[in-house]
């Protein structure tokens, strides 16, 4: 039992951070000000209706901090409210629930300790002010309510944010891939021209054994950090060897596929110096985006793959003609994508087309790594 509570107290705060403070909150501010005030008017069984109204009125801004201070707000409520005007009490001083709500949501293990510790007190001192079983039972029932909500909705924004960091930690395991096939090959190429000429540099000015000595030393510690760190990266998965992928290689994704869907590819200024991270980014980001439009889109009969390389930029658009509801939140396809582009400096964007379909557009800068 002691453990439980350790580890209950130790609990860090609801990931991802909550929002500082967002629109609804200051119309929700205004409505229980407003409901406050006709409350304060219109009941007759009110002892001191003026005072509870501005009490009220002066506890109503916690609402505002409800989120980065959930327990203190808390208190600044249920102190007044719940403690100096028992007898007084507004129905609109149920907004309080929404700060037990807040609590559950983004407090830390500490908070929620006392945070429950507080609550518990209160529902005793109505048991104990004589206020009935039933007003007990439905007090009880109320916040038990706003808890659960609370609760669910923490366990299911923490259950988003660890599914987010997987697909972030895959594709970063991927450009781990291409960047050891790509880069540990050179970086072989130069270690062994190093020993190359060292094995000669007794016909050639001391200055160059020296420079190649350093190009040998160098070349060999960055291959083994480099591959220290695709270690790390891949978990303990085994390396593949296969080469990665080359802009020339989108051209493999053309073709008919069951059910009739062509996948048209057409990739232009491709003179062969696209650095490979760049490239097979590109080809991992097209490949993804046609497998989603041929499991997600509906009645799709067309996919087609644009990629345009300039002096400066890839840029790769991917459009279907299929039907795709739009949703708020980007699908967890669509993050990686766009983590994977973000890791190279560059940007991926997926939305409805202007003349209807689905529309993926990613830009990558060419140097790629370097930024």
């Amino acid at each position: 039992m002691t453990g439980l509570l350790r580890s209950a107290w130790r609990a860090p705060s609801a990931v991802p951070p909550p929002p500082r403070r967002v629109w609804r909150d200051w119309v929700l501010l205004a409505l229980v000000a407003v409901l406050a005030v006709v409350e304060g008017s219109l009941r007759t069984d009110l002892q001191q209706p003026l005072v509870s109204v501005l009490v009220l009125l002066a506890v109503l801004p916690t609402v505002l901090w409800r989120r980065t201070r959930p327990l203190v707000m808390l208190v600044i409520v249920m102190v007044p409210l719940g403690l100096l005007l028992p007898d007084s009490t507004l129905y609109t001083s149920l907004f309080v629930m929404v700060m037990v709500y807040a609590l559950f949501r983004w407090g830390s293990g500490r908070d929620l300790v006392i945070g429950s510790v507080i609550l518990l007190a209160s529902l005793g001192l109505t048991f104990v002010r004589g206020e009935g079983l039933d007003d007990l039972i439905g007090g009880f029932a109320l916040l038990l309510t706003m808890v659960l909500l609370g609760i669910a909705f923490r366990y299911r924004a923490g259950s988003r944010q660890r599914r987010l960091d997987r697909i972030r930690m895959l594709e970063r395991e991927h450009l781990a891939r291409d960047l050891h096939d790509t880069v540990a090959h050179h970086v072989s190429a130069i270690a062994i021209r190093a020993q190359a000429g060292l094995a000669v540099a007794t016909r050639d000015p001391r200055a160059a054994e020296d420079a190649l000595g350093v190009i040998e030393a160098e070349a060999a510690k960055t291959l083994s950090e480099l591959r220290s760190m695709v270690r790390v990266l891949r978990q303990g998965d085994t390396a593949e060897l296969a080469p990665s992928p080359r802009l020339g290689d989108i051209e493999q994704l053309a073709g008919t596929r069951p059910g009739g869907v062509a996948v048209v590819v057409k990739v232009t200024g491709d003179d062969g110096s696209i650095p490979p991270p760049v490239a097979a980014a590109v080809f991992r980001l097209a490949q993804e985006s046609v497998t989603n439009a041929l499991r997600h889109a509906r009645q799709v009969t067309r996919v087609d793959v644009l990629v345009q390389a300039d002096a400066g930029k890839l840029t790769l658009s991917v459009t279907n003609d299929g039907e795709v509801a739009a949703s708020p939140t980007p699908g967890f396809g669509i993050i990686g994508m766009m983590e994977r582009a973000a890791l190279l400096g560059g940007t991926c964007q997926a939305g409805p087309a202007p003349g209807g379909g689905w529309v993926v557009t990613a830009v990558l800068p060419r140097v790629g790594w370097a930024a």
